[in-house]
């Protein structure tokens, strides 16, 4: 280290202002600061120190000073006064700290050496937010263990259940801590305990670590105290970080001594714990002033954070007069925030304790004295305390979390910072309160006591010794107290009950987190827990935190207006309920599992029913719900029937030794049934103006998070009420819940008071499917948790197929991580997979990408559909009728039942027997006279009955005789009571009997107008008077409500006979039993039915015939005995009648034979009455409505369907294969002009000058092409650094190098015509096939430009979808007038010589645009064919366009249109796969626009005129005599030699510059030509190739047949022509030995050599046919991949017609040489050798072409998806060099870029579209490495794909938020790779979006 300056020198720069210090150490030895160390080291050392020791205290004292630096920083201007400013200071001090450490050595060696005494049992990496680590639960001992990456990977967790996580709270690995996990987990590196073969720490080494630290930590403690200004107001966020950033360095070297291990671990603890330090370092006395400052401001930082000062308290409270409720205190205490807006109670309560009424106030309640020391007093003894106290201080600074949070691993420090913690937890919440990040802190907090409850054995020794649970119960129902407000529940004046406000701050930002989820941890611990429920106290606070819950957001019903403002308070209350009272209680219970555990439910049950009670009486309740109120959170009643439940079930516990008086029992159950009520009104429209929130809430109550917490425990909390209550009172309670009692009459009009026409019938249907539910259900009732699995798992895979992921979400889960129905856990997957079929994921042609689902096995829908439990778990309504659907679907397809089936009715588990009661409801008198009164009003068809109330029941009658009465003889005969009405109807309450009982007469109460009345006035009095209607046949008026009272009046009395209880309320008169508006009087209606008649005569009208009903057992009378009969499984209403009748007829010989005689004299069902005409015409109305409706319904789902498979026939977007050839044009050859359909406009018709009709077109630059490459072996993804992808293999990279070569040594205008571009940036034509005029089309722009409507795509830029199809396009090509059929004229076969052909080409390309439109006149065609080129030159990048030495050239045009012919041909060519073997009119042909692209090219290529002088073609056709004066003047740059021309660029120069249309015979002969030249080309080729003992070997062979007849079709002739030739200049020279070994010395044979000129040849005849068939509209032959160049070479005519196919196919017979081979072969050398002369190397390079590229493919990924999360999650950029928030890593080249980065941001592009335009051409594929997504770009918009990576349920995994091992899935692969191939990208995929050059 380099010296500094002196010690007092230093000392100066830091304490400037300091007195001179009484000692000096003396100057000589101090020189530097590491031999100042190294002395004091050593007197250190001596036995006797203390001299040493006192020298180095005065050293510290001016070291490490805190009162200069950072007063000047937070003074802000005097920060420059200190020597360099306070930076410069500090770091000195921390150098000094760093030398005195090391004691004289190198600081690093120091820490290298403390290291080696590291016992790392523990690994305790500690990481923050958004950091990626692990978490196993096979392992995990508790639910929140996490692992570090490293640490996972090195352990062994295969076929474990393990996921990886987005921390984000921060967290640390627990690796190594076998509190939290299982050993079998631990990594390598933590597997040994290590702790015994660690030497033990040499003394000198941390000696003088144990003088400096706590000096060192006293200084940053009294940097903090200055820092802390504690003005009136809060402290801005701004000053504090100032300080935090300023002490940035000093936590950091903290940190970095934490992580030399266990031995400075140590050391630091002792530092931090020591209280005697402490004691002498801060306690402010003595001289120094600085300290005394200090200290001081540490008081007032403690007083003013309410704290110490226990004594001044204002309680002031007023007790009520009412003894037994519970006291309404107000009170203050210091420090409490009052929340946002509202003004602190405390400050503004009158003394008297009026609460002002209409206000809703905040309002705080008393708390026992021992809450108060536990809220206020704090006292620090150590450091580490007030470490502590200035972290939450200063809100949590990241730095100090990990600080404190590194040195955990240290048991000693683990077990003080975890009390120091619990000391300082009511303070933490007061900060939390306060602060205004209160995110982040919850997140810091959660990150500190996560570490520290976690684990038992810690949580355990804290509760014992420092009071934890009190101190959490205590601190959260303080918190909670800050904001309470009365409650309106029930009776609003006088409501003693407080609830907290849901809207206010604290609940709605879930700031009490922190807290709640500290408690549910600490619960999870067994010991922990069995505290908590052994504690009266602790149990009496609890209930009492609960209780300000309960019936909180209460809902009024909004019956006038729509209301204002829609609250959103149900979140935060929802959320509440769940965290604060649900997740403790199942915490509880998770606990109270053996028999052993009996008193603790006892204790529970207790405290609940008490605080029930004072809730009761809070609220006034006597025994009505206040109307038109619902609150949906019952917190205490759910705690009561959880802890019931769990005591019958586990414990063994009698039920009724937990149970209340039945006065009690009637409170209990109105609340949770009018929730029940409440969710049949909202979805009944009835609450529609209280706004959409209402419905949110009902849905939440039901949703799978809470259903388990929330309407799980309310039913059955009814059950239980049910089973005991009597069950006449629950029926009749049930019915006027539900407001629906009016309507159950005989009588066929009637009025109700309570409830509109409209609603009656939902409402009915909403009471019996409750009832039904409640009859049923059994999930607390018996069922054992695997038949609770199977059944919840059955109901979801009924509504719709799932994936594996959303199953696990729908599942409501024990929401006790450790219930033992974990998601994933062993029960789980075999319950899935023995109820359902795994679906692997299909794909769609359309693009679409199916997940894998699990979906129900046939043996489920036929056994287990059970409807009710998917009436009970649906969110959605739609959902229900989608199970029903998928059941008719199922018994369809199995043949079970052809038609509409009802619901089956599935047997039930058995009852357990403490709940035997509940089935006395199916066997009371006053539910058979509803199913009596229902059965007969179906019947006769009275108004608002529907099937479904019918289905419910028939279902409640089937529940009652599979239930039937344990035995008839306890029937309570009048039990001396007075005589009850309904004891007129049914004689018993048995279902089995009062089914068969007749009832013949009955009275009912009607509306004056009713028609029964008149019809009873005409019958006259033929009865005997007044007596008969006495007879016992006439069953009484019936009210509901009456009988209800009745029976409350009696319970009450029974209970309370005493004197001082029959001062009940009465019931206000807003109560009087409903039906007071019309006059009512009294009828008597004929009825003379019981149920069986009913049910038999239901049989006929259903069936639609007259005794449609026969009795089964007459014909087999098996079946009384064996009753279970398949066939009646699954059918309609008929086969349900059947069914009960059957049962019926089993249970009774009575039922059966009446039965029997009811079917004997079977009638026509009369009805008693005539319908009158009026009431006909209503039903028939309302009938035919309904009827109307279906087939209203019925018609828009054909519509839709029709409309879907047109648009899946008309659009085949999928894919360009599969798909029946559309024609442009029609194929009747005797029409002369091609006629074309306009899809605007619709009319069809030529296209002309003045109207040019055009085809709708999507231009795209692409550089697939330049993708190819020459070497069939896939590029991979690179996933490791020495893995790098270069592209100097593509096939861009090579025409890139061959193009700039060329432009090195020849004439730039030249070059320019030898090679083609767009290999990267070309312009890809295609088309849907689609024409309009273009007029039309600039109408639809027009008006596309207009609509608001936001579309995927931008009208300005041109983009438009077709009208007809809706593909997406941006220009349209002009179609060129004439026709395709006049071709016929020019295919003649002509028979002109080759000379007068090729004569007659040069001729034709020297006019100058001999076209039928002459370019002067400015025709519309003509104008939109120069727009259109505009287009496509716009449609790629400058840099794609200009590749000429001088910008502008008119050259540059020239290239680029003959290119983007060839780009569209080459890519058709790709989409063949890459030959044209296939043949066919192609699969792209039907959609191909190149004819028409053909024309507009050509046009303009016109418009340049070659010099004849340079003209290739002159080159080519004949011998040039005067060769040297071409290639005298030296000063000017050559001609590209012809032999380096690209033979496909020629072909389409050349039919470019002729007229069009071509004439067949032309095109032929350009071909021959040009083959000439390529085959020329592939003999230089070859001669280069071979060696020099070949080539010698070629000449010599080839000389001797040099003159024999056919010489110029015989390659060996040729080829050792070629090389004579060339071996006169230099080409073959200059190989000496290095060629040689570089050639791999292949042994030519003459099928090789063959093989070779083939192949060389095959890419331009591919090319020639494709243009063949594209001009002359040919169909292209198929053939064996062997021989498709003879195939090609015949069908492009140069293969003689009499050629003769036996002997092997020669492709020099394909010659046909326009003059003297050897004379122009001699001429085309004499170019090279020139040109050899100097440049040998670059000439041979330029001579060997690559020409055989292979198909271009994306890079090949990795199996496992971790393999890429792992490398680039954590990697670089390397624009950047910081690792990036979103990296992505492109497919196509493996470039690895940040998305969104605006670090990697040049002109306002991000990085990834930056990339897409210098890779794609502007389209990018994208991998997204921390979503598992695949991005794509095109152009300005961009989409999400979706993921090619799967895990094992074959799903995407987004976000990667399950974590799960996702695997590559090669069809999807595939599908994208296809897709960016053949550029549809555009069709396919339908989301786009703008992303405004922002990814």
């Amino acid at each position: 280290m380099a010296a500094a300056a002196a010690p007092a020198a230093a000392a100066a720069a830091v304490g400037g202002s300091q007195p001179p210090q009484p000692e000096e150490p003396e100057q000589g030895p101090a020189l530097d600061k590491a031999a100042t160390a190294a002395h004091l080291k050593a007197a250190l050392s001596r036995p006797d120190n203390r001299a040493g020791a006192e020298e180095l205290q005065a050293l510290l004292e001016r070291v490490l000073n805190a009162e200069r630096p950072l007063a000047g920083a937070a003074g802000g201007g005097e920060a420059a006064a200190g020597g360099g400013g306070p930076g410069a200071a500090e770091e000195d001090a921390l150098e000094w700290c760093k030398c005195l450490l090391a004691g004289g050595g190198g600081y690093e060696e120091f820490c290298a050496a403390v290291r080696a005494y590291d016992p790392a049992a523990l690994c305790g990496l500690v990481w923050t937010a958004n950091f990626v680590a692990y978490r196993c639960r096979t392992c995990g001992i508790s639910p929140c263990m996490s692992l570090c990456a490293e640490c996972f990977h090195q352990g062994d967790h295969t076929g474990h259940d393990f996921n990886m996580f987005r921390s984000q709270a921060g967290g640390a690995c627990d690796c190594g801590d076998s509190n939290v996990m299982r050993e079998s987990g631990f990594c390598r590196r933590h597997q040994i305990k290590s702790s015994s073969n660690i030497p033990c720490v040499p003394k000198d080494l941390l000696m003088m670590s144990e003088f400096v630290l706590p000096r060192f930590i006293f200084c940053l403690i009294q940097y903090l105290r200055e820092g802390y200004n504690e003005p009136a107001d809060i402290p801005s966020e701004k000053d504090l970080n100032k300080v935090l950033q300023l002490l940035e360095p000093q936590i950091s070297f903290l940190e970095d001594l934490t992580k030399m291990g266990g031995a400075m671990r140590s050391v630091l603890t002792q530092v931090l714990t020591n209280q005697q330090n402490y004691k002498d370092l801060t306690s402010g006395l003595g001289e120094n002033a600085c300290a005394k400052k200090s200290h001081e401001k540490y008081l007032i930082a403690l007083k003013s954070s309410g704290l110490t000062y226990p004594e001044d308290k204002l309680v002031y409270g007023m007790q009520e007069p009412a003894a037994g409720t519970s006291t309404l205190v107000v009170q203050g205490f210091a420090g409490a925030p009052g929340a946002l807006g509202q003004a602190e109670s405390s400050d503004e309560e009158d003394q008297d304790g009026s609460q002002g009424l209409g206000k809703r106030k905040r309002v705080k309640l008393s708390s026992g004295t021992k809450d108060q020391s536990i809220m206020d007093v704090l006292k620090h003894k150590s450091f580490l305390e007030e470490l502590l106290f200035w972290t939450i201080k200063y809100e949590f600074p990241q730095k100090m979390v990990t600080f404190l949070l590194n040195m955990l691993p240290d048991q000693e420090y683990k077990v003080a910072f975890t009390k120091t913690f619990v000391q300082h937890y009511a303070f933490i919440m007061k900060t939390l309160k306060k602060s205004h990040e209160s995110d982040t802190m919850s997140n810091r907090i959660v990150h500190i006591s996560v570490q520290l409850f976690s684990n038992e054995e810690l949580a355990r020794q804290v509760t014992e010794e420092c009071q934890l649970l009190d101190i959490m119960v205590t601190v959260l129902l303080y918190m909670m107290e800050s904001c309470l407000i009365k409650s309106e529940l029930q009776d609003e004046e006088n409501s003693l009950h407080v609830v907290v406000n849901c809207g206010e701050a604290l609940l709605k930002n879930n700031t009490y987190w922190p807290l709640v989820s500290d408690f549910i941890n600490i619960l999870s611990h067994q010991s922990v827990a069995k505290r908590f429920l052994e504690d009266h106290g602790l149990l009496v606070t609890w209930m009492n935190f609960v209780s300000f819950f309960q019936g909180m957001n209460l809902n009024k019903r909004e019956l006038n207006e729509h209301v204002e403002f829609e609250s959103q308070t149900y979140y935060a209350a929802f959320a509440a309920e769940l965290e604060a009272c649900a997740q403790p209680m199942w915490g509880l219970l998770s606990h109270c599992k053996v028999r052993e555990t009996q008193e603790y439910t006892r204790n529970v049950v207790r405290y609940c029913l008490e605080a029930l009670q004072d809730w009761f009486d809070a609220i006034n309740f006597v025994d009505e719900p206040a109307p038109n109120q619902v609150t949906f959170h019952l917190p205490l009643h759910r705690y009561y029937a959880m802890f019931l439940s769990k005591a019958v079930k586990c414990q063994e516990l009698d039920l009724d030794s937990l149970l209340p008086d039945q006065e009690m029992l009637m409170k209990l159950m109105v609340h949770p049934l009018q929730i029940q009520a409440s969710l049949a009104e909202i979805h009944s429209n009835m609450w529609v103006r209280n706004g959409l929130q209402i419905k949110g809430q009902a849905m939440t109550y039901v949703q799978s998070h809470f259903c388990n917490s929330m309407i799980d425990p309310d039913i059955y909390l009814l059950q239980v009420c049910a089973s005991r209550l009597d069950p006449d009172y629950f029926i009749s309670s049930v019915f006027e819940r539900f407001k629906v009692v009016d309507l159950l009459t005989m009588a066929s009009q009637h009025h109700n008071t309570v409830l509109d026409v409209e609603h009656e019938r939902s409402m009915l249907e909403g009471a019996l499917t409750f009832l039904v539910i409640l009859l049923s259900l059994r999930l607390h009732l018996g069922m054992s948790d695997d038949e609770i699995l199977r059944a919840e798992m059955v109901a979801q895979l009924c509504m719709n197929d799932r994936t594996h992921s959303s199953l696990l979400d729908l599942i409501p889960e024990n929401p006790n991580p450790k219930s033992g129905i974990i998601p994933g856990s062993y029960s789980f997957e075999s319950v899935l997979s023995a109820v359902a079929d795994f679906k692997a994921p299909v794909f769609e042609p359309g693009g679409s990408m199916q997940q894998g689902m699990y979906t129900p096995k046939a043996e489920v829908w036929d056994q287990e559909f059970d409807p009710v439990m998917v009436i009970l778990r649906t969110v959605y309504r739609r959902d229900v009728q989608s199970a029903m659907d998928r059941y008719t679907a199922f018994l369809k397809q199995s043949g079970k039942f052809p038609g509409n089936p009802w619901p089956p009715y599935k047997k039930r588990t058995s009852l357990h027997p403490s709940y035997k009661g509940l089935m006395r409801l199916l066997h009371c008198k006053t539910l058979h006279i509803v199913l009596f009164t229902l059965l007969y009003k179906i019947l006769m068809d009275h108004q608002n009955l529907s099937e479904h109330v019918l289905c419910m029941v028939l279902y409640l009658i089937e529940l009652g005789l599979e239930n039937s009465a344990e035995d008839d003889s306890e029937e309570e005969v009048s039990m001396g009571g007075p005589e009850r009405c309904h004891d007129s109807w049914f004689p018993g309450s048995n279902l089995v009997s009062n089914m068969r009982h007749f009832i013949n007469y009955v009275r009912v109460r009607v509306p004056e107008t009713a028609p029964e009345l008149k019809r009873d006035s005409l019958a006259g009095t033929s009865s005997d008077g007044l007596g008969a209607l006495q007879n016992s046949g006439t069953a009484q008026v019936f009210s509901l409500v009456a009988e209800r009272r009745k029976k409350f009046q009696e319970i009450i009395n029974r209970n309370n006979s005493e004197a001082n209880q029959a001062v009940r309320p009465k019931i206000p008169s807003k109560w009087s039993a409903p039906g007071s508006a019309p006059q009512l009087t009294t009828a008597i209606l004929e009825i003379k039915e019981s149920i069986l008649s009913l049910l038999i005569k239901l049989h006929h009208k259903l069936s639609g015939k007259q005794n449609s009903y026969y009795p089964p057992w007459l014909d087999d009378i098996e079946v009384l005995i064996q009753p279970e009969i398949p066939k009646y499984n699954h059918g309609d209403g008929i086969t349900a009648v059947e069914r009960i009748l059957l049962k019926a007829a089993v249970q009774s010989r009575m039922n059966q034979r009446i039965i029997e005689e009811i079917c004997r004299k079977v009638t026509p069902p009369v009805p008693p009455r005539k319908v009158t005409a009026a009431e006909k015409k209503t039903l028939d109305k309302e009938e035919r409505r309904q009827k109307a409706r279906e087939r209203q319904q019925k018609l828009l789902a054909e519509f839709a369907s029709r409309q879907k498979s047109f648009m899946e026939t008309a659009m085949d977007v999928d894919s360009p294969e599969n798909d029946i050839p559309m024609e442009i044009t029609t194929a009747e050859p005797q029409v002369s002009e091609a006629v074309y359909d306009c899809v605007i406009c619709g009319q069809s018709g030529p296209s002309s000058e003045d109207r040019p009709t055009g085809l709708v077109v999507l231009l795209q630059a692409s550089s697939v092409l330049g993708q190819c490459r020459d070497n069939a072996e896939p590029k991979k993804l690179p996933i490791t650094e020495e893995e790098q992808i270069y592209p100097w293999d593509t096939c861009a990279a090579v025409h890139d190098v061959r193009l700039s070569l060329l432009q090195r040594y020849f004439k730039d205008s030249s070059c320019l015509l030898a090679v083609s571009i767009g290999w990267e940036g070309g312009v890809y034509v295609q088309t849907c096939g689609h024409t309009l005029h273009i007029d039309c089309h600039k109408s639809y722009m027009e008006s596309l430009r207009n609509d608001q409507v936001l579309q995927g795509f931008s009208v300005d830029k041109g983009e438009f979808t077709c009208p007809l199809c809706r593909q997406f396009a941006n220009s349209v090509l002009p179609c060129y007038p004439g026709s395709n059929v006049e071709n016929n004229l020019w295919q003649r076969p002509s028979n002109k010589s080759t000379q007068d052909l090729i004569k007659e080409v040069e001729e034709l390309q020297g006019r100058p645009g001999a076209f039928p439109v002459s370019i002067s006149s400015e025709t519309n065609l003509s104008k939109e064919m120069e727009s259109v080129m505009k287009d496509i030159k716009n449609t790629t990048q400058k840099k794609y366009r200009d590749y000429s030495k001088t910008p502008g050239s008119p050259d540059n045009d020239f290239l680029f249109m003959y290119s983007v012919a060839r780009t569209n041909l080459e890519l058709e060519l790709i989409h063949r796969g890459g030959s044209l073997c296939s043949g066919g009119a192609s699969t792209a042909g039907k959609r191909s626009c190149l004819n028409q692209l053909f024309h507009i090219l050509a046009l303009h290529m016109r418009l340049y005129t070659i010099d004849s002088e340079y003209n290739p073609w002159k080159k080519l056709t004949q011998l040039v005599e005067d060769m040297n004066s071409q290639l005298g003047n030296e000063e000017q740059q050559p001609e590209v030699p012809i032999l380096y021309h690209d033979v496909t660029s020629l072909l389409l120069i050349q039919i470019l510059m002729m007229p069009q249309p071509l004439r067949k015979e032309h095109f032929t002969c350009i071909v021959r030509v040009l083959f000439t030249l390529l085959y020329t080309q592939a003999l230089t080729a070859l001669s280069v190739k071979g060696s020099e003992e070949d080539r010698s070997a070629w000449k010599h062979t080839g000389a001797l047949r040099k003159n024999t007849c056919d010489a110029e079709k015989s390659y060996e002739v040729l080829l050792s022509f070629v090389i004579s030739e060339l071996s006169k200049g230099k080409l073959y020279c200059e190989e000496g030995t290095q060629e040689c070994t570089m050639v791999s010395p292949i042994a030519w044979s003459p099928e090789s050599m063959e093989k070779y000129i083939q192949a060389f040849c095959l890419p331009f005849l591919r090319i020639s046919s494709l243009l063949q068939h594209h001009l002359f509209g040919e169909d292209l032959p198929s053939c064996q991949e062997e021989e498709e160049f003879s195939v090609l070479a015949s069908c492009l005519g140069l293969l003689p017609t009499f050629y003769q196919t036996d002997h092997p196919f020669i492709s020099a017979s394909c010659l046909d040489w326009p003059v003297a081979a050897f004379d122009i072969i001699t001429q085309w050398c004499s170019e090279i050798r020139v040109f050899t002369e100097k440049h040998a190397e670059q000439g041979k390079a330029l001579l060997i072409q690559e020409s055989r590229w292979k198909l271009p493919h994306l890079l090949q990924l990795p199996e496992n998806y971790n393999t890429i999360f792992q490398y680039y999650h954590r990697k670089t950029c390397s624009v950047c060099t910081k690792v990036p928030k979103d990296p992505a890593v492109c497919l196509v080249c493996g470039t690895f870029v940040c998305l969104k980065g605006l670090c990697c941001k040049q002109q306002s592009y991000c990085e990834c579209v930056l990339h897409s335009q210098n890779c794609g051409a502007g389209t990018g594929i994208f991998l997204l490495i921390n979503a598992s997504v695949i991005i794509i770009i095109r152009g300005h918009r961009f989409c999400l794909w979706g993921s090619v990576y799967l895990d094992a349920h074959g799903e995407e995994d987004r976000d990667l938020r399950r974590g799960k091992p996702l695997y590559i899935c090669e069809e999807r692969y595939r599908v994208l790779e296809q897709q960016w191939v053949s550029h549809t990208f555009d069709h396919i995929n339908k989301r786009w979006g703008p992303h405004y050059n922002g990814l």
